[in-house]
């Protein structure tokens, strides 16, 4: 089976293309995802079954072993990223209609190279952060000035995409006047939204990526993109449902604030336009990726909730629930204002409207399978055990990374400041297992200061 359609790829008849259009390429792309997701699962498995062995027999080693699990499934991530993108290329190129040509010119290779600038933005800061906080702030604001330049040339290239006719013809759509006007009202009013609930829920926090932030973003951001390949089913116009695709999104907005979540979700949605060839207008693109999935990054909207602290799958469902439909309002809005037409030849605006929300309920099972192996993360106390000692570990802005540990391998205790006059010290456990003290200076100080710089 494979030797004949593998084989249909190689013949090539004059003037009409392959033999079989998209057959090389449709088959690869099912092939590969089947593999990789008995092989997410079978890595997931063995991962946890390795974790559990090391949390009951040596303790003192799981740091350790989660640090070097996570760059396991990085890794794996990063293998999806490269064989799949090739693919989409692949795709491209197979199809050889000027459309297609047009697609890959003005859309597709534009956001690669958005990628790959995240990509190298990330790793940039991670590195100079290594350094020095002065480094580490200087390729902030270097590092995002190239994003945020490379994002602008993608929307651009969008737009002449979108002018030259033929986003249109590639996606069979066409867009209004009326319905132009609501595609930008719309990317607007949702990105006010993500950043107006950013603002009260992250109040007390800061952007402030230190070198840890960064790794656990990057890696979060890759764990995330791999399992989106890993697909249940896809919908015909985009969208699919996944194995808990946004999780590690949303735990590390859970673990870091919903501001660096926002962001963190916002790269991860760049990302996701490079799987995704449904580009049609610069504020259908903004409205279907980075502000889709800058909505994820408020799942951790309720982790600072105290009167939920004995219930952390509550705290984390909700944000899950909210962060998922705003993503939902996102891609409704989308669907109604670009993708109109596919409603039905004649349909009235009630007709679209309900054939949006209808189409893009997809994100509630995709969300729902997410909720489900959160709560059962959150409800292990080794796992919130663990996402503790990374809060724990956070560092204030003004601390130079370098001195987080000592000579001897220990993790040095950080003082901290409260309003009242109050001094916490946070300690962290050692190499040997031994826990650090925490105390106040006032007499009727109970609770130190968390070492944080993100403390409210």
């Amino acid at each position: 089976m494979s030797y004949s359609l593998l084989s249909s790829y190689l013949y090539e008849i004059d003037d009409v293309g392959y033999v079989y259009e998209k057959v090389w390429t449709k088959y690869a792309v099912s092939f590969l995802t089947g593999v990789y997701l008995w092989t997410a699962i079978a890595l997931a498995a063995v991962l946890v079954a390795v974790g559990v062995a090391v949390y009951f027999l040596k303790r003192e080693k799981l740091s350790s072993y989660v640090k070097c699990a996570l760059f396991a499934a990085m890794g794996f991530g990063l293998l999806v990223l490269v064989s799949m993108f090739s693919l989409g290329f692949a795709e491209i190129a197979e199809k050889e209609t000027l459309s297609a040509i047009s697609l890959r010119n003005y859309v597709f290779i534009p956001s690669a190279v958005l990628g790959g600038v995240t990509v190298l933005a990330i790793i940039a800061v991670y590195v100079c952060g290594l350094i020095s906080q002065k480094a580490r702030k200087i390729s902030l604001i270097c590092s995002g000035s190239a994003v945020a330049a490379a994002l602008i040339a993608l929307l651009a290239c969008i737009g002449v995409f979108y002018a030259s006719g033929d986003a249109e013809y590639f996606n069979e759509a066409t867009i209004t006047a009326g319905e132009n006007i609501g595609l930008y009202l719309s990317a607007v009013g949702v990105v006010i939204l993500i950043i107006a609930l950013a603002l009260v829920f992250g109040k007390g926090e800061d952007l402030n990526f230190d070198s840890r932030a960064i790794a656990y973003a990057a890696v979060c951001i890759a764990m995330s993109f791999a399992l989106s390949y890993i697909k249940f089913f896809e919908m015909p116009q985009g969208g699919s449902l996944t194995l808990a695709s946004l999780l590690p999104l949303m735990i590390f907005s859970y673990m870091y604030g919903v501001r660096k979540g926002v962001l963190a979700g916002f790269a991860y949605g760049v990302l996701q336009a490079i799987q995704g060839l449904w580009f049609i207008h610069p504020a259908q693109f903004l409205l279907d990726y980075p502000v889709a999935f800058a909505a994820i990054g408020l799942a951790g909207m309720f982790a600072k909730v105290k009167t939920l602290d004995k219930f952390p799958q509550i705290k984390f469902a909700l944000g899950a629930i909210a962060a998922s439909l705003i993503r939902y309002c996102s891609h409704v809005l989308s669907g109604v204002f670009a993708f109109s037409e596919y409603a039905g030849a004649g349909a009235s605006t009630a007709q679209v409207w309900a054939y949006s929300l209808g189409y893009n309920a997809f994100v509630f099972p995709d969300i729902a399978i997410a909720i489900a192996v959160g709560i059962i993360l959150f409800s292990s106390r080794a796992f919130t055990e663990q996402l503790k000692r990374v809060s724990a570990a956070k560092k204030p802005a003004d601390q130079p990374i370098a001195e987080a540990a000592t000579a001897d391998g220990m993790t040095a205790a950080v003082v901290t400041d409260e309003p009242d006059g109050a001094h916490g010290v946070d300690g962290v456990n050692d190499a040997n297992g031994t826990n650090g003290v925490n105390g106040t200076d006032g007499a009727d100080k109970s609770t130190a200061a968390p070492a944080d710089s993100d403390k409210e």
